[in-house]
Order: structure tokens, then sequence, then C-alpha cells
């Protein structure tokens, strides 16, 4: 049953990867953590560990789904890469930093820091006007310094709930003026140097980590990693022809309901 829930989950990632931009996360994280506490004892060095392990495998997943969202709205004409090249240095220092911290705390914490910035983030889009509706005007790059300001807090964020960047780079797109398909494509290639480098520090830096059992390169499960990412592939072509065709108004409150629904799983499978 563990390998069709897995494979479930990575479906569920690729939809909202491709549509929304999410990079698997905000499904892979919630869903996998429960069901490791769900698999393990309560007392298990799997169990106590189950966030960061949730997280770094997220991570890994978030390289193939994100790279495979960003090749799909490449070819659909969506991506605007002058907004993406100032941002992805910035964005992946940030997650070699925010890496390297999730290394050092609780899984409790770490699961609470994760609840705290879903229900941040719902409220900032559904109080602040610009997100639910906004006209779509031309964007302009950000210089250096703005991208080094905005970018390496969306990285370490993004790299330590292992979420991806989207929950911060789409209300940044959409505030500027995006429509809902030009911000959650962007959020794509956005997610990959933070996956890139969170997933380098979660397979080589915990050495000093228990023992948490075979398939598994530091905090990264190997083989839940594969199932979820041939999921994630599946669920990205079952989304594929939806590309452009939702009304940016429903496209923007389904990516709010979307936050909604994850937040309530870290809500209710806490311990």
């Amino acid at each position: 049953m563990l390998y069709p829930l897995l494979g479930l989950f990575g479906l569920c990632a690729g939809v909202t990867t491709l549509l929304f931009g999410f990079g698997g996360g905000f499904f892979a994280v919630p869903l996998f953590y429960a069901l490791l506490l769900a698999s393990h004892g309560a007392g298990t060095a799997v169990a106590q560990h189950a966030m960061q392990i949730a997280v770094a495998t997220s991570a890994t997943v978030m390289i193939f789904s994100s790279a495979l969202a960003t090749w799909r709205h490449h070819r659909a004409g969506s991506l605007h890469w002058d907004l993406v090249r100032p941002l992805a240095p910035a964005i992946a220092l940030g997650a070699l930093l925010g890496a390297w911290v999730a290394l050092y705390v609780t899984s409790a914490w770490l699961r609470w820091l994760f609840i705290t910035y879903l229900a941040l983030s719902l409220l900032d889009a559904w109080l602040r006007p610009g997100f639910v509706h906004a006209g779509e005007h031309h964007l302009a790059p950000l210089g250096r310094a703005g991208a080094t300001l905005v970018g390496v807090p969306i990285g370490a964020l993004a790299a330590l709930l292992g979420v991806g960047g989207s929950v911060m780079t789409v209300p940044l797109m959409r505030r500027r003026g995006a429509s809902m398909r030009t911000a959650t494509a962007m959020a794509n290639p956005l997610s990959l140097p933070m996956s890139l480098a969170a997933t380098l520090v979660y397979a080589l830096l915990p050495a000093g980590q228990p023992d948490l059992g075979p398939g598994l390169l530091g905090l990264i499960d190997l083989r839940a990693a594969l199932v979820m990412t041939v999921g994630a592939w599946l669920g990205m072509h079952l989304a594929a022809p939806l590309l452009g065709r939702i009304s940016d108004s429903v496209h923007a409150r389904t990516y709010l309901a979307l936050l909604a629904c994850v937040l309530l799983v870290m809500l209710v499978n806490g311990r």
C-alpha cells in the first residue's frame, strides 16, 4: 500500500506543479510526513526525523518535477526568462542556507514553521489587494540588489520547508501585474536552483544523523523520491491540456484553496 500512495502523492504534485507552480512540496511534504508517522512507531528514528525526511525527499522530487514543468511552459511560451535570470542565483544561495538550518531544527519545530508559513501566506493573499484580481502588464526585471533581497529569503524558506518558492514567487509576480498563468509558470524555473542546492545539502551533510534504515541518502528517501517522480510525470501529462484554459480569477482562488487544504492536513496530522 505504501508505494501506490506515494505514486498518488506524486500524481497530485505533478498536477499542482504544472498548473500552480507548487514544485510538489505542498502535497508531498504534508502527505509523506503523515505517512511516515503512520508507518513508524513514535519512538523510532524515522518518526523523530519525519519532517526532515519529507522535506528532503520533496526537494529531490522537485528537481525533476520543476524541470519537466519548466520545459512544458517554455514550449507553451508562458515563461519570461529575463525575469528568471536575476533571481535564480540568489534563490540558490538562500536554499543552501535554508537547507543547512533545517539539519539543526527538530521535526516538530519544522512542522510548526511550515504551518505558520502557510497561514501567513493565505492571510496575505486574501487580505491584501492584488492577488485574486490583477490586471496583467509589462513586468520589468528586478535589479541585482532587488533580486538578492527578494531571492535569498525565498530560497532559504523554500529549502527549509521543502515547498519550492511558489508561495512567495507567485504572489510577488502577481502583485507586479502578472497573470496567474505567467506567475505560476515562472515559479517552476525558480524552484530548480532551490531544489538542486537543497538536495545537495540534504544528501551530503547529515553525517551525524542516526541510522534511518536502508534506501536513504542522507535524509532523502530515494525509493519514495523515485515513485513520486514517476507519479509527478503522469500528473503533468494529465494536466497539460488545462494549461492556459483556466480563467485568471478561478486560477487564483483555486491556488489559495489548495494552500488551505495543505494547511488543514498539517494541522490534523501533528503529534
